[in-house]
C-alpha cells in the first residue's frame, strides 16, 4: 500500500466534485485515507475538506498520469451522465477519458480501481427493463 508521511492510503476520486464523488470524498476522509481529487474547476463543495485537489481533465492523459502518481486506490466516478448532448461529448469523456484512467492506472501501478459508470454510456433514450 503508498501511503502519505501520515501512514494513511491515498486515493485518488475522479469527479470528486460532483455529487458521487463528493460522498465518496467524505466517506474516505472519515476512514483516514488521504484524498487527492481530479476535477476540471475547484469545487467550492470540497475546499474546507483535507485533501489535495488537482485541477486537470480526464480526456487528456497527462494530467490523469499526474493525478495517479503515488496513490493505492483511484476512484473513478468523472463522467458525462444524462440525456442532453452531443455523442461526441460522452465518447471523448466516457470513453476515451476513462480509457486514460485504465492507461494511467496501469502505467503508475495503481493498486486498485474502482470504477463506476452511467447508463448514458449504453442508454439510447428509451426504457430498458431489469
Amino acid at each position: 500500500m503508498s501511503y502519505d508521511g501520515a501512514g494513511q492510503v491515498k486515493a485518488l476520486v475522479t469527479g470528486g466534485g460532483g455529487f458521487l464523488g463528493r460522498k465518496i470524498v467524505e466517506q474516505l476522509l472519515q476512514r483516514g485515507w488521504s484524498v487527492r481529487v481530479l476535477c476540471r474547476s475547484r469545487p467550492a463543495s470540497l475546499e474546507a475538506l483535507p485533501l489535495e485537489i488537482v485541477l486537470g481533465d480526464i480526456c487528456y492523459w497527462q494530467a490523469v498520469a499526474a493525478a495517479c502518481d503515488g496513490v493505492e486506490a483511484v476512484f473513478h466516478v468523472a463522467g458525462v451522465a444524462g440525456l442532453g448532448g452531443s455523442w461526441q461529448r460522452y465518447y471523448r469523456t466516457n470513453t476515451l477519458g476513462t480509457r486514460n484512467v485504465l492507461e494511467a492506472c496501469q502505467r503508475q501501478r495503481v493498486g486498485r480501481l474502482i470504477y463506476t459508470s452511467s447508463p448514458s454510456v449504453t442508454f439510447d433514450g428509451t426504457d430498458q427493463c431489469g
